[in-house]
């Protein structure tokens, strides 16, 4: 196992120092989705929500989520993203909608935390704006799929 890099020596929490890194182009794409009625995912689909448009809202939202991940986890390196996409499927037959975050910088430090904030924040958004119609949605699979850049290079989810 790799030694946990957000701890000195003392065991004290500490932002990594990745001054000595090189800038190199950074890429992380992650995953989730949120499982609902169908009569919830129909509301989606239509257009019909009280709240308007769900995706839209939910896209823009997972992008700030992105953008503003290192005022919520505290360790995070503030980071000049160059990309963030985000895209929505609709999934009838399980009746779910899959959130996908790519996310892009260049520099000395990976993006996999603002891929994977980015999936949670719009997957809450799309349960924020559908709560009224249901409570019980469950978002479930989110993980990092695929990162590139960096030392560690090119890694995927099996």
């Amino acid at each position: 196992m790799t030694e946990l890099t957000h701890f000195d020596p003392q065991g004290q929490a500490h932002m990594v120092d990745v001054s000595a890194k090189a800038a190199t182009v950074r890429v992380a794409v992650a995953q989730g989705r949120i499982v609902m009625l169908p009569s919830t995912l129909a509301l989606i689909a239509d257009g019909r929500a009280g709240k308007g448009d769900v995706l839209g809202v939910a896209r823009i939202a997972a992008i700030q989520g992105a953008k503003r991940t290192s005022d919520l986890i505290p360790l995070c390196h503030p980071l000049a993203l160059s990309k963030v996409a985000i895209e929505f499927e609709l999934d009838e037959a399980a009746s779910a909608v899959t959130c996908r975050a790519t996310v892009q910088t260049v520099g000395p430090t990976g993006v996999e935390m603002e891929a994977l904030t980015a999936v949670q924040v719009g997957l809450l958004t799309i349960y924020d704006m559908c709560k009224a119609a249901e409570k019980g949605m469950l978002i479930t699979d989110v993980r990092l799929l695929e990162k590139q850049g960096g030392k560690s290079g090119h890694w995927q989810a099996a």
